[in-house]
């Protein structure tokens, strides 16, 4: 979110008044710095109650990242948040569970025994997409020299469903890539296989599959993508990539799907990356990137720098972040194990299914994803009301609940859906809250007597999609 200097209006209310916590009432300015210094105390219930009328984290349900941790979990990354994640050889056995998690990742993904993985942990999965494509686009420029090929003729492209999540956006804006889209249509609500190898040509750096669209939830089909690309690969000089953006399905698949093949197991995929922080089950924001061997990442990438008496590799684009959520993350490996993820993952989508079979039986709404992968539930009017989804969306906002309302990507944008994303810290009991509370809404919004939003033809997003 972009911020900027205050208008009149909000300097004219530029100052706290309380007489809550002392006798004398309290001026504070909220917009430039106080005088004086506030008792930390005194600072922790004024901004505690500035905090008040946000929404319930666990209600929000439009949102993948993580809404709880175990206490042990958030106890150890109380105690390191000052550990400087960079910092490896100052904290050297932090490094380490860095080293552990990309190990376990690159396993869990099923990496060749006879390839050198390497990885990393990121701020999030953006900026592990953002490496991944920057290692697609060195690789292209080697290659395209290679073979003579003039670099700067055309520009270069990556291909993707238009399902997209914003940050490949912001990577083709940031470094002067052209963003191919496969459009979706009604048949096809993950990545076309029947079109998107004409979306490819020789300026093309790769091809990004989605383990989970933001939109649906739905899983591109990345073994009949490899399949494709084998045979584009067989007669072309430069052999394009598979970069699988694995955000939410990367973490879920495994434990949930394990015969599902989408991962290293396929000759084109090269490098995945997930968010710690969605079904890796650890607060916002870490997120990891592993290549399936290191000839995948130009040496261009890797920075060797001199920090604190030491030579540190880092190929990152984040610099100075605490190493918290790493350790969180190892703390979840360590706790949980594959079971413990598997069990975790399995009773998820079963609470997501749930919920689609009850929605499914209100008789108003068509389902477009019922859980079954990732655990989330997508659904759209199949009736004529004289409500849409965004007054129910409105309705539920009663009640707490977060559900987001929006029209689906290019080609289908009148198209308007609801989801809701089902993590761990949802469980039957609340599953079953909110059904009640979905179910009162209806009977509400079909009793009252008020003006409703316009057309649903009208393009709009009610609530946080990603």
């Amino acid at each position: 979110m972009l911020h900027s200097r205050p208008d009149e209006n909000e300097v004219e209310q530029d100052c706290y008044h309380s007489s809550v916590f002392s006798e004398e009432i309290l001026n504070f300015p909220k917009y430039h710095l106080n005088e004086e210094s506030v008792d930390p105390e005194l600072a922790y219930r004024i901004i505690k109650n500035d905090l008040m009328d946000e929404g319930n984290a666990r209600q929000n349900l439009a949102t993948f990242c993580q809404t709880d941790m175990e206490p042990a979990a958030v106890r150890l990354m109380a105690e390191t948040l000052e550990k400087n994640a960079i910092d490896k050889s100052e904290y050297p056995q932090t490094a380490d569970l860095e080293k552990r998690c990309v190990n376990i990742l690159a396993d869990l993904w099923n990496a060749p025994k006879d390839k050198a993985f390497i990885g990393t942990s990121t701020v999030g999965s953006s900026e592990a997409c953002m490496l991944g494509g920057l290692a697609m686009k060195f690789r292209w420029r080697k290659a395209a020299e290679s073979n003579g090929l003039d670099i700067y003729r055309k520009k270069l492209n990556l291909v993707i469903s238009s399902g997209f999540q914003v940050c490949w956006e912001k990577f083709c804006v940031y470094w002067d890539i052209e963003l191919r889209t496969v459009p979706v249509d009604e048949n096809h609500l993950a990545i076309n296989l029947d079109r998107v190898m004409d979306y490819v040509d020789e300026h093309t750096i790769g091809i990004v599959a989605i383990m989970g669209i933001t939109y649906t939830g739905k899983y591109d089909d990345v073994k009949g993508l490899n399949d494709l690309v084998e045979i584009y690969n067989q007669k072309a000089d430069y052999k394009i990539p598979i970069h699988v953006d694995g955000a939410s399905g990367a973490m879920f698949a495994p434990f949930a799907s394990p015969d599902l093949e989408w991962d290293f197991r396929l000759s084109n995929v090269m490098s995945i990356n997930t968010s710690g922080h969605k079904y890796g089950l650890v607060y916002p924001g870490i997120g990891w990137i592993v290549w399936k061997d290191q000839e995948y990442v130009p040496q261009e990438l890797i920075f060797d720098v001199s920090y604190l008496g030491g030579s540190i590799p880092t190929m990152a684009i984040n610099f100075s972040r605490s190493a918290s959520q790493i350790i969180g993350q190892y703390f979840n490996f360590l706790s949980l194990g594959f079971s413990g993820y598997q069990r975790i993952q399995l009773r998820t989508r079963r609470v997501a299914m749930f919920m689609a079979s009850e929605i499914e039986k209100t008789g108003l709404f068509e389902l477009i994803n019922d859980g079954d992968n990732i655990p989330i539930v997508c659904w759209k009017m199949k009736t004529d009301k004289k409500w849409n989804l965004y007054d129910l969306a409105d309705r539920l906002r009663m009640s707490g609940w977060q559900v987001p309302a929006y029209p689906l990507p290019e080609n289908l944008q009148k198209t308007v859906i609801q989801r809701v994303v089902v993590r761990q810290d949802l469980n039957r009991q609340m599953a079953t809250l909110f059904i009640e509370d979905l179910k009162r809404a209806i009977t509400d919004l079909d009793q009252a007597r008020i003006l409703f939003s316009s057309s649903e033809d009208e393009i709009k997003v009610h609530g946080f999609t990603h």
